[in-house]
């Protein structure tokens, strides 16, 4: 599983790091919005939503940055173990609790790191296959060295974004950019953990897997 594309470290790194501003900029931005209106509001019914602003903002903004460190990041060896459960309750804090329900069955657990980095990219990809909402169940089976992972989504217009497929199974030849970095990066990373991905629909639901290659 080759991706017919192949960045260069230099333009993965580039188009990884604008994909991380990007999910950031916003919560940082309505911190700095928030504190705005407290400098120059003295109405305290203002200023009590501007502080309410500020903490929601402040937990969105270290919630993805605590998932990007992890999903991206290279801390700690290749062969460390993360415990699952820990690696779900990081994902979660991507979504929007109003429209995503996370749920997680597996006799494992914890999972070699490489296998988490994958596992929470996927579950990033999901919550693109539910833009109305919708639950996502994460299904592990298997060894810990070899692990079989299945993401079933069920929503209202649950759908697999137009070139997921080929950006996971390496097959993408279009140019990238930071929305489809994120699907190219796992893949990237499938190849280096000895995983194949596929994403497939069934009776409404979006199925996305990871099994050894």
């Amino acid at each position: 599983m080759t991706s017919q594309i192949q960045l260069n470290d230099l333009d993965l790194a580039a188009l990884l790091s604008s994909r991380i501003c990007h999910d950031v900029i916003s919560p940082v931005g309505a911190i700095a919005n928030g504190l705005e209106v407290l400098d120059e509001e003295h109405d305290e019914k203002v200023r009590a939503y501007a502080l309410d602003l500020i903490r929601k903002s402040t937990d969105q903004a270290s919630a993805k940055l605590q998932f990007a460190r992890l999903a991206f990041g290279a801390g700690g060896s290749a062969n460390m173990e993360i415990g699952l459960k820990s690696a779900v309750e990081i994902a979660s804090g991507i979504m929007d609790d109003s429209k995503h329900q996370l749920k997680l069955q597996s006799a494992l657990e914890s999972l070699q790191k490489d296998k988490v980095k994958l596992l929470l990219n996927l579950i990033a990809i999901a919550v693109t296959t539910l833009p109305r909402g919708g639950s996502i169940t994460v299904t592990i089976t298997g060894e810990m060295h070899r692990p079989m992972i299945s993401l079933v989504m069920y929503g209202d217009g649950a759908r697999i974004p137009e070139g997921l497929p080929e950006l996971l199974t390496g097959r993408y030849t279009n140019g990238l950019d930071t929305l489809s970095i994120q699907p190219y990066y796992t893949c990237r990373l499938a190849v280096e953990s000895g995983m194949s991905l596929d994403a497939s629909m069934s009776g409404g639901n979006v199925i996305l897997s990871a099994r050894p290659a």
